[in-house]
């Protein structure tokens, strides 16, 4: 894990689900951080989180009212800033679609702020969520974030001589996330019906934990320019119902607009620039040779074939009913029972 004592971090959307179980983990291990910025626009969301961790008790934490649109207020926001875990974005599917213009002022043009006020200020490393609707893209909310992600990339190239770098982490949904189906499926089970788009759907699974994980890794590894994809299960979606209700009826609805049958993380066209380390799989940009075998060097990684795809109805590993139920329980309800 990086050590943090005596640096000064920023998270965006810290008040999120991926927000508060970073800001816990960092706490926990680093409780006297010099500073921990949590940066979003929700101001109750702000008060509740006080309540968890009040100043009396982390001297390090700040709260910090403010949207990434806002580029003002974010440049003042990283003052003194080394890291910033960027995790705001809007990313509900359907509302992308009938709001595509706000996505876009939230989800591409807060990234550029972002990577402006790194630039204006001594901050030494930027890490980017993404998202596996950023690969190929087919909806909206995929493909602003696709562009957000070639901004962080990009900005390595735009750097100069400061001693700063971008990197991104790109994974699925995570496990009982608001607006995930985990959650949907547990209130709908009241009523005895599950609607499950397509029978034949798969997802990656991912915890939230793994998910802060590949943030610290990047935070500590990244030499700018990563994109950085985790080795993960997939799911069917009909485990997950049967492992939240074993007697709901299921109700095929359809696919809705944007949506994917399986979910992608690496296409073929991805695979001549990707390489695999012992934990992810990590997507470069295009550069010389010599350079790529830098980075093949530092992560002890090799190249992957050309034409290797990583997508969830491929994959080698699946997540089974048993172990849903199990990881439910931990993460999303803890009085959860089938």
């Amino acid at each position: 894990m990086i050590d943090l004592t005596n640096k000064s971090v920023l998270i965006t959307g810290g008040t999120g689900s991926f927000g508060k179980r970073f800001v816990k983990r960092i706490l926990e291990k680093y409780p006297n951080i010099k500073r921990l910025v949590i940066y979003s626009r929700d101001e109750l969301k702000q008060f509740e989180m006080q309540q968890v961790y009040p100043k009396s008790k982390y001297p390090g934490i700040r709260y910090f009212l403010g949207d990434v649109r806002d580029k003002d207020r974010f440049k003042r926001a990283c003052e003194g800033i080394d890291y910033i875990v960027h995790a705001a974005a809007l990313k509900q599917v359907p509302a992308a679609e009938y709001n595509p213009l706000e996505f876009i002022k939230t989800n591409i043009l807060g990234a550029q702020n972002i990577i402006d006020a790194a630039f204006d200020n001594e901050v030494k490393k930027v890490v980017a969520l993404s998202t596996d609707k950023a690969c190929a893209p087919i909806n909206l909310y995929g493909a602003t974030k696709l562009v957000s992600d070639k901004l962080f990339i990009a900005a390595n190239n735009m750097k100069g001589k400061r001693d700063l770098s971008f990197s991104i982490v790109r994974y699925g949904n995570v496990l009982g996330s608001r607006g995930s189906v985990v959650p949907f499926f547990l209130n709908k089970r009241k009523e005895g019906v599950l609607p499950i788009t397509d029978k034949r759907m798969t997802r990656f699974n991912i915890t939230i934990d793994q998910g802060v994980d590949m943030v610290l890794y990047a935070l500590k590894y990244a030499m700018g320019g990563e994109m950085f994809i985790p080795k993960i299960p997939s799911y069917h979606i009909l485990d997950v119902a049967k492992a939240v209700c074993t007697d709901c009826e299921i109700k095929e609805v359809g696919i809705r607009p944007g949506e994917k049958l399986h979910e992608e993380m690496i296409t073929p066209a991805d695979s001549l620039n990707t390489i695999e380390a012992e934990e992810y799989y990590i997507t470069l940009p295009v550069m010389p040779k010599e350079r790529k075998e830098k980075y093949l060097k530092y992560y002890n990684a090799k190249e992957v074939p050309d034409g290797f795809s990583y997508n969830s109805g491929e994959n080698d590993q699946w997540i089974t009913i048993e172990e849903l139920r199990k990881q439910i329980k931990e993460y999303v309800d803890p009085n959860f029972e089938v």
